[in-house]
């Protein structure tokens, strides 16, 4: 192990990340006049069960940061097999990621845009903001969680590519 004193290699980091399978959802809220900001997640997972939490994480210079930053609210809509499209949506920097998006909302989440026809769908109230480098931890506490009614297989984000898995035995 090399000291703590080194840095790793940036590169070498993120190839060593893209072997780490992970799911893919869609994080939403909305900021306080009212307009809709989302981004793509791969770093989203359950925390606790009592209470319900979980994290994701934001990079700090993502255009939608200050939103998810003053928002006491968060959506977490995870996606599944056939969503790439609206995975890269909302990954890419765009004026209006939301465009042509059928949107539910939800009673006292300030407006949050929710999307529908996603595999699961979490209601979250942000309780901290955790410093993570270059990235804001998020940890929330799900005060509604449902099933979407989206395509059956989760979307799995592997070696900086778009995935589904194999069949289930």
């Amino acid at each position: 192990m090399p000291a703590t004193s080194e840095r790793v290699d940036h590169d070498a980091f993120r190839a060593a990340m893209s072997h780490w399978a992970s799911g893919v959802a869609v994080v939403t809220t909305a900021d306080l006049a009212g307009r809709h900001h989302g981004f793509t997640a791969s770093s989203f997972t359950a925390v606790s069960l009592d209470p319900p939490l979980v994290l994701v994480c934001l990079d700090r210079d993502a255009i939608c940061a200050p939103a998810f930053l003053e928002s006491p609210w968060l959506g977490v809509h995870v996606l599944g097999r056939g969503q790439e499209t609206l995975a890269r949506r909302f990954a890419r920097k765009s004026a209006d990621k939301f465009a042509g998006v059928e949107l539910a909302s939800a009673p006292g989440m300030g407006g949050v845009p929710l999307l529908t026809g996603v595999l699961a769908r979490l209601e979250c109230r942000i309780t901290s903001r955790l410093d993570g480098g270059d990235h804001v931890v998020l940890l929330a506490e799900v005060g509604r969680a449902a099933l979407g009614g989206g395509p059956g297989e989760p979307l799995v984000y592997y070696h900086r590519a778009f995935h589904r898995l194999g069949a289930a035995h």
